[in-house]
């Protein structure tokens, strides 16, 4: 359930106010702020279905004796293990990247919190295959940072552009459109984000 101050705000724009009025945001877990986790199943879910992804992301947490992918046991499977679950050979790469980079790092033993939503996606965007997108979810999602506006998200730009009737603008005129339009959401463009996702019955 989204508070009652966040729905008043962004109900302020009068085209996004009827999003406000006529939906519910689901809940979505937080996995107890695992940013390492969350990096992992945001991989997982590129591209696919929320169903199909769940799917296979249980598959490979099946692979794991507690269902908990320690990088020092995900690094010993081998590229073929991890498709046998369902995993593209990239993700299958991408997912052991992400595991290197933890431990040669020592990044499951910061404090995120300490940490701006800017460096957080530099840190881990140097990661072969970690994109803003898969950031930006563990920064909505895991860390539950408010104000994050995912524009590479095909969902959320198609909305924005039908809502705002964008659909003349290409590059970067569309970009600074998107971006003027959600100027007003500030300090809240991640629930926009939600409520843009919920308009589509988009499962993440």
């Amino acid at each position: 359930m989204v508070d009652a101050a966040i729905q008043k705000h962004l109900s302020q724009d009068p085209v996004f106010a009827p999003l406000v009025a006529q939906l519910a945001v689901p809940e979505r877990p937080d996995f107890g702020g695992d940013v390492y986790y969350g990096l992992l199943r945001s991989i997982a879910y590129q591209q696919l279905s929320g169903k199909a992804a769940g799917t296979i992301f249980g598959r490979f947490l099946a692979l794991f004796p507690d269902e908990y992918p320690e990088p020092e046991r995900l690094l010993q499977f081998s590229e073929t293990e991890l498709r046998s679950v369902g995993l593209s050979r990239s993700k299958a790469n991408y997912l052991q990247n992400v595991a290197l980079h933890f431990q040669e790092q020592g990044l499951q033993r910061i404090d995120w919190n300490s940490r701006s939503d800017e460096e957080i996606l530099r840190e881990l965007t140097t990661i072969k295959g970690v994109g803003h997108w898969t950031v930006e979810m563990v920064l909505m999602f895991i860390l539950k940072r408010p104000d994050v506006l995912p524009l590479d998200d095909l969902v959320v730009r198609g909305q924005m552009v039908a809502l705002y009737e964008l659909e003349d603008l290409r590059g970067k005129a569309l970009k600074s459109a998107l971006l003027e339009v959600a100027e007003p959401w500030r300090p809240y463009r991640t629930y926009a984000s939600r409520y843009l996702w919920a308009s589509k019955g988009t499962d993440l």
